[in-house]
């Protein structure tokens, strides 16, 4: 007999303490409760793949979901192997300002510093 497993998958995508309490701070200014801050891979760019980072309040067959102290990070079931080890940062500062994927799976980056392979 077969044991069938309705466990969440998860994956091994981090989010560091800066990153994660900017995503509390805009999700506490739109008043919502129901996003989930999803994260995935779709081809494009210059190299052949770009990040894409954004709320969604939906779940998909498949996805991989790890919370955070409250925040949830979510990763479609074709994004996860792309983004093993990755990490999201926040920075602001005069240079920089916004999110990071820090992808120790890139094997190389365009100048343009949105794309990989």
């Amino acid at each position: 007999m077969a044991i069938t497993s309705t466990e969440t998958p998860t994956h091994g995508v981090e989010i560091t303490a800066a990153a994660a309490a900017k995503v509390k701070s805009l999700l506490e200014q739109e008043g919502r409760d129901d996003l989930r801050l999803r994260l995935s891979v779709q081809p494009g760019g210059c190299s052949g793949l770009v990040y894409q980072l954004y709320f969604d309040e939906r779940t998909l067959d498949g996805d991989a979901i790890r919370d955070f102290d409250g925040v949830e990070v979510v990763i479609d079931k074709m994004s996860v192997p792309y983004l093993d080890g990755a990490t999201i940062d926040f920075s602001d500062t005069i240079e920089k300002q916004g999110f990071t994927v820090d992808n120790p799976n890139a094997q190389s980056t365009c100048s343009c510093g949105d794309s990989f392979c």
